[in-house]
């Protein structure tokens, strides 16, 4: 862990606490206007650190943000990011996510990857994250950004471990060989009405790519993803809010359906 500012451990107590306590704050920009990307990241680190040694949470992955062009282009930026994904995250579909402890949620449709080994480098390719993963998994992830009105910059994003809250794995794993992970198609739905459409190729072209920057940007800081990790590949759609009451599912062509319901 690098050794924090002052600055840096004034955020990470603003942001951990608004986490914790579930309520919604001014983006950090506000008044470090001058808050740069890579302390953004330190920042992200730190609070891992803090959830880690207070509720004895562990990462169980990476999850990637941005991927998609459209939304590059709308942030004004050419990159995607990355966050970490906790065990106490995970959420399962037979369990209501509670709308109690969340801001103003909203779910995206995901492909989830199951790592078979570790991968680290910095030239690494998406045929060796294919060769990598075990098994491929449909998936919703729920954003929540501590931010008012979900308003931030780039550097705020980063620094709230981009949004992460919970997310949901389907049931059903496919070997990443018996599937074009380049070409699968979604349709998600909210109380039975269709609110997304959407398709693997709008994460970077290809979820694998996604994924192979991610490593590349990890190993920059001796960084890397571990065997058993969950890599969450980025959205294929726009994401949907929702509140108490509803369900969604989001159904992918040859990878069946995942679903949740928020109580």
């Amino acid at each position: 862990m690098t050794l924090l500012t002052n600055k840096e451990k004034e955020i990470i107590d603003y942001l951990y606490a608004a986490e914790r306590e579930a309520k919604e704050v001014i983006k950090v920009t506000d008044e470090y206007s001058d808050l740069t990307i890579e302390e953004a990241y330190v920042i992200q680190e730190g609070l891992l650190v803090r959830k880690m040694d207070e509720n004895s949470t562990k990462t169980v992955g990476v999850k990637l943000g941005l991927t998609s062009k459209a939304k590059q282009e709308m942030m004004g930026v050419n990159q995607a990011i990355y966050g970490y994904l906790h065990n106490d995250m995970l959420a399962l579909e037979w369990e209501p996510i509670h709308f109690s402890e969340l801001i103003h949620p909203k779910v995206e449709p995901e492909i989830a990857f199951l790592l078979a080994e570790d991968l680290q480098g910095e030239n690494i390719t998406a045929e060796e994250v294919i060769k990598a993963t075990k098994y491929v998994a449909p998936a919703l992830e729920v954003i929540d950004s501590r931010y008012k009105d979900f308003r931030f910059t780039l550097v705020d994003v980063v620094a709230d471990n981009c949004s992460s809250a919970k997310f949901v794995v389907g049931s059903k794993w496919v070997s990443p060989n018996d599937i074009d992970l380049g070409n699968i198609g979604m349709v998600m739905s909210k109380n039975g009405q269709v609110e997304q459409t959407g398709s693997s190729a709008a994460v970077l072209g290809h979820p694998a790519t996604a994924i192979a920057w991610a490593v590349n940007e990890l190993a920059a800081l001796g960084k890397g993803l571990k065997k058993g990790d969950i890599v969450l590949s980025g959205a294929m759609s726009e994401a949907i809010a929702f509140k108490a009451g509803d369900s969604i599912i989001a159904q992918f062509d040859g990878l069946g359906s995942v679903s949740m319901y928020c109580k």
